[in-house]
């Protein structure tokens, strides 16, 4: 089918007045630092990532980017809830229409969705990695002519980062397949190694890399060290009960999530628990309750946060310590978004590093379970299906796509496009199974690492914000004045709103 877009085509980079666009199709007076580079990169199909904080305008990128190229733009979420968000503020501007295609849809009306892009009528599709999995959806895709692919939240293609997701695994490949025009990485939070990574596995050419405003000036930081865990958790409540609202409290736990809501309530203040273990509307629902301020404070464990973007939190508190330092300067980062003083305490206690590792430990498999999984697929004549392969071995179709995710990460099984599972090598099941014990050891070890980062944090004599920013690769140098080492130093607090 030939695509019919209604946008012209610019035939050099130079030509286009991008401050003109911006102006036109969103309103903007000027553009923000950065903006107008990355949108003349991807323009000459330079490959950009951009590390910018949640609400520093990275969506205006590929939003004036796939206004000025021939050809749609998709943009992969992970979220479905932000994806919807997405569409309504492009249908809102001057652009062009915008849509989803994800889980939500019908069969039907994914494919009105992919024969309106087709005829030039959808400049911009959301969809979750996922979709991509289907060879159809990706043919059409590439026969339609993609311009350009942008990646949200693109830290979840790295075990480095705070929210590692298997599904960005593929997306190389994807990028590939659709004749490879030039993509757009996009992040509030990455380290060196995370930045590395998404180059490495999205395997980006020559890219742009766009590293700006980690410093939060206006969020003063502070770790409180107590020995003994009902001291600190006394102290905790104390400490919200007599804090500006709303806030949110980090916990590692369900069961903590749970408590530390009804002690709150009990001491008189709105707050809810927020967790992985509930329902999907019961956790959109209580979202949407603090969104709108009916809530003062949320205790969530860290599946509160991807898409969150209330700018005026107060406080984020952790009652257990992070996994790494990436979760907590994401979790953090939601404070003060408005630009006033917020603040960010870790209650801190010791032993609660050894928790923790104890907690991140979890996730090894059993050598025995990886080779009947590695065996059940090197000895099948055709490619299986989760389901298939758990009736083989007699495990649950979650547990098995957590066994082909490790047999994925080295080498030894891929995903087709229609979600069967296949073998990817050669070697034999017991090289299989050495390769992915080895791989396991490694991310040990790396757990290992990340929580040592979080001690090196919480026990650090210098200033805070210097030790966190410098861990991002920022040549900040303190003393910053708003944070409690600085305070214990006589530095002055910097005047915020």
């Amino acid at each position: 089918m030939t695509t019919t877009s209604r946008r012209a085509s610019p035939t050099n980079a130079a030509d286009i007045d991008i401050e003109t666009a911006a102006k036109k199709l969103l309103g903007f007076q000027s553009l923000r630092p950065g903006q107008e580079k990355a949108i003349r990169a991807l323009q000459r199909g330079q490959d950009t990532l951009v590390v910018q904080p949640t609400g520093s305008g990275k969506s205006a990128i590929y939003q004036i980017a796939g206004a000025l190229l021939p050809g749609s733009t998709i943009i992969i979420s992970p979220l479905i809830a932000l994806q919807k968000d997405q569409v309504e503020a492009i249908e809102a501007s001057r652009l062009e229409h915008a849509a989803v295609f994800n889980s939500t849809l019908s069969a039907g009306e994914r494919r009105e969705t992919l024969e309106r892009m087709e005829g030039g009528e959808v400049e911009y599709i959301f969809l979750a990695p996922e979709q991509l999995r289907s060879s159809e959806t990706l043919a059409r895709f590439r026969a339609a002519g993609i311009a350009l692919v942008v990646v949200d939240e693109a830290h979840c293609i790295s075990e480095w980062g705070h929210d590692f997701r298997p599904d960005y695994l593929d997306l190389g490949h994807v990028l590939e397949a659709l004749d490879r025009p030039p993509c757009l990485a996009m992040t509030a939070t990455a380290s060196r190694e995370v930045r590395k990574d998404i180059v490495e596995r999205l395997r980006l050419r020559d890219p742009l890399v766009m590293v700006r405003g980690f410093d939060r000036p206006n969020i003063s930081l502070r770790v409180d060290t107590y020995a003994k865990r009902e001291e600190k958790q006394d102290a905790l409540l104390r400490r919200v009960e007599f804090a500006e609202k709303p806030g949110i409290v980090y916990v590692a736990t369900h069961k903590n999530a749970e408590s530390i809501a009804a002690d709150l309530r009990q001491r008189g203040m709105e707050a809810l628990a927020y967790h992985g273990g509930m329902k999907a509307r019961d956790r959109d629902d209580i979202q949407n309750r603090f969104m709108s301020g009916d809530v003062q404070v949320i205790v969530a464990t860290n599946a509160f946060g991807m898409g969150v973007d209330k700018a005026d939190v107060r406080f984020v508190y952790h009652a257990d310590v992070s996994d790494s330092l990436d979760s907590y300067y994401q979790e953090i980062g939601r404070a003060g978004r408005d630009g006033k003083a917020a603040e960010a305490v870790l209650f801190y206690r010791p032993g609660d590093i050894n928790s923790q590792g104890y907690k991140t430990g979890n996730g090894s498999v059993d050598t025995a379970i990886l080779e009947s999984v590695a065996e059940a697929l090197t000895t099948s004549n055709t490619p299986l299906t989760p389901q298939e392969i758990g009736g083989e071995v007699g495990l649950s179709t979650r547990k098995v796509a957590n066994i082909v995710h490790k047999l994925e990460e080295v080498g030894a099984a891929r995903r087709t496009r229609d979600g069967h599972i296949e073998p990817a090598t050669e070697k034999s099941v017991t090289e299989i199974v050495e390769d992915a014990a080895q791989q396991q050891g490694f991310q040990k070890e790396l757990r290992r690492m990340r929580l040592e980062q979080m001690r090196e944090y919480a026990t650090t004599r210098s200033c805070r914000r210097e030790h966190l920013l410098r861990y991002f690769g920022d040549d900040y140098t303190g003393p910053c004045g708003n944070c409690d080492r600085c305070e214990e130093a006589g530095v002055g607090n910097r005047e915020v709103a």
